[in-house]
């Protein structure tokens, strides 16, 4: 396992606040759960592996875990059944060699499948049908990752949860992954924490020694995950 550092760390309620995933359904796609069927109880598996190891039986997620359960519901959202879904992550990790590869930016979804941009030296892009890893040539919606920033590896970074053009950022490697102000890496809870009990963003600002912009999309930025 990963350490800590540039791992990032969040309890199964921060990830649902931060994804709008339920709790419940992140702890199933996690840890994976049973279910009763005529013939008695099934198991269904995890998804994927956690990159953190459960402590005293409770789950916390790294930040790759945090942006697979963004892409598996934004799959789920788009029509991909989980059948499908389980067949596609578990060969798509095969074939990029990923604990994570819904983290990769290289997929993209019709609403039926998944596929997988694969880079061919001296080719154009190939899009494999992860469904039974047959090669398609149909054009790649725009991906559904936004807002993501993928390093060289193609694997992700960092997460603008407002956007670009905004202050807020999750990264890992800074504030185990709580979401920070870019530029002076202060915790958006606190900044918001402080404007509710002054009720004056500039005071704050100056307390903190931030800009005023951060002030208010950290401020913006809390009042959206409340929402």
């Amino acid at each position: 396992m990963s350490t800590l550092l540039g791992t990032g760390i969040y309890s199964v309620s921060e990830a649902a606040r931060l994804t709008h995933v339920s709790t419940w359904r992140i702890r199933r796609w996690l840890r994976g759960y049973e279910f009763k069927v005529s013939s008695g109880r099934h198991s269904s598996p995890p998804v994927w592996e956690g990159q953190l190891t459960p402590i005293d039986h409770s789950v916390a997620l790294g930040f790759l875990d945090l942006i697979e359960v963004r892409c598996v519901d934004a799959l789920i959202q788009a029509g991909v059944s989980w059948p499908t879904l389980r067949t596609a992550h578990a060969n798509a990790k095969e074939m990029l060699g990923h604990s994570h590869p819904f983290c990769a930016n290289r997929f993209a979804t019709d609403g039926q499948t998944v596929f997988l941009r694969m880079h061919e030296e001296r080719k154009a892009d190939t899009v494999w049908d992860m469904k039974d890893i047959q090669r398609v040539f149909d054009q790649i919606i725009e991906p559904f990752l936004k807002n993501v920033e993928f390093s060289n590896g193609d694997v992700a970074s960092r997460w603008w949860p407002m956007g670009h053009d905004h202050q807020v950022v999750l990264d890992p490697r800074r504030s185990f992954g709580c979401p920070i102000v870019v530029e002076h890496g202060v915790p958006t809870a606190a900044l918001a924490a402080a404007v509710r009990t002054e009720q004056d963003s500039r005071i704050v600002a100056e307390w903190f020694a931030v800009s005023l912009r951060e002030v208010q999309d950290a401020v913006d930025f809390e009042a959206k995950l409340a929402a």
